[in-house]
């Protein structure tokens, strides 16, 4: 498999109810569990809102304001999906060159500064809106759900990815390095690392899906649950 959504489609077709991403935020108490179909509808369903409801062009950049997040890697996979440049950033600087920015609720105002498309993410346990809802923000929680959960996707494995602290890879790259990691089959890693590094997005979510795992996302962790978390999760590897 050369790209990260042919990744996705494996785990889709090989057994599509096991758990495939769980995610704790120690500062709320929250837990979510999203299975593979479950995981891949969200995906189809912000690659519809990308390419029918923000008319995104092939090719264009969308950078992610995004904390380590359970939603943060679906829209990681709905750009790859939609053919899209995911640029994940976390706290850092928002490119002034995005296309699109996808913000959690404390970057919307830097987001705007942009110019860019920007769309809010609540980030909230339950799907709820935004508390507030800027002028010229479109509300991820309220419309992606009228999408479709079926996207099909278009893959180019030669064409860039993901662009991380400048450095661009490719579809292939990012499996190429994945595989290189050499996690063992049906690894369960737990992960604190944001996804806006290379060492996050390898090891806490492509290098799982390389070896048919699954990844434990933790917000806030509070360490003292760590080695609890580890053994009640049956993780097998951790990146923290």
């Amino acid at each position: 498999m050369s790209h990260p959504v042919d990744l996705l489609r494996g785990a889709l077709a090989a057994e599509p109810s096991r758990p495939l991403v769980t995610f704790y935020d120690d500062a709320t108490g929250e837990r979510v569990e999203l299975s593979v179909k479950t995981f891949d509808n969200w995906v189809a369903k912000t690659a519809n809102l990308l390419i029918d409801g923000l008319a995104a062009d092939p090719g264009a950049r969308v950078a992610l304001a995004l904390p380590v997040h359970w939603q943060t890697a679906v829209w990681l996979f709905a750009c790859w999906s939609a053919g899209l440049t995911a640029i994940p950033v976390d706290e850092g600087e928002i490119p002034a060159d995005a296309d699109l920015v996808a913000a959690a609720p404390d970057r919307l105002e830097a987001a705007l500064a942009t110019g860019a498309e920007v769309v809010g993410l609540s980030l909230h346990a339950l799907g709820a809106p935004l508390a507030e809802c800027p002028p010229g923000v479109t509300d991820y929680a309220v419309e992606v759900r009228s999408y479709g959960d079926h996207f099909t996707a278009v893959t180019d494995a030669d064409a860039p990815a993901v662009e991380i602290a400048g450095e661009v890879m490719s579809g292939a790259r990012l499996v190429a390095a994945g595989e290189a990691l050499g996690l063992p089959p049906q690894t369960r890693t737990l992960t604190t690392v944001s996804y806006a590094t290379t060492e996050g997005l390898l090891s806490g979510l492509i290098g799982p899906l390389v070896a048919q795992g699954s990844v434990i996302i933790c917000q806030n962790l509070d360490e003292t649950r760590l080695n609890r978390r580890i053994s009640l999760e049956r993780a097998t590897t951790t990146s923290l």
